[in-house]
């Protein structure tokens, strides 16, 4: 089972950038989510075990980027120009296979999420 713990978010102004971090006990291809209240989980960005394939969809392109230190086990989500629609908690995601999904049903093993807030 791989284990994951998130870090990084927190309440800042719109403009702003944050770095998340996805600690794994183990290599994977991994995915975030976020979640806003009262709406379904969305995808923002996944890459694969080694890095080989990185995905996001349009309406994160430009300003989200994601990488991993496979020395360390973790995946990072560097989001630039926050805006207030982005206020979620962010979820990490991962599963064993080297393929990447856009899918939630498609990871098993999820971290706890982060809070990310953005003031106007």
């Amino acid at each position: 089972q791989v284990q994951l713990v998130e870090s990084g978010g927190g309440l800042v102004q719109a403009g702003d950038s944050l770095r998340l971090s996805c600690a794994a006990s183990e290599r994977s291809s991994v995915a975030w989510f976020r979640q806003a209240p009262g709406k379904e989980r969305e995808f923002v960005a996944t890459i694969s075990w080694n890095g080989g394939i990185i995905y996001y969809p349009d309406s994160v392109k430009g300003r989200f980027t994601i990488s991993r230190d496979n020395a360390k086990n973790t995946v990072y989500l560097q989001i630039n120009s926050l805006k207030p629609e982005d206020t979620a908690v962010y979820y990490c995601a991962a599963r064993t296979r080297i393929s990447t999904s856009t899918r939630v049903d498609d990871y098993p093993y999820w971290g706890q999420g982060t809070q990310v807030t953005v003031s106007s």
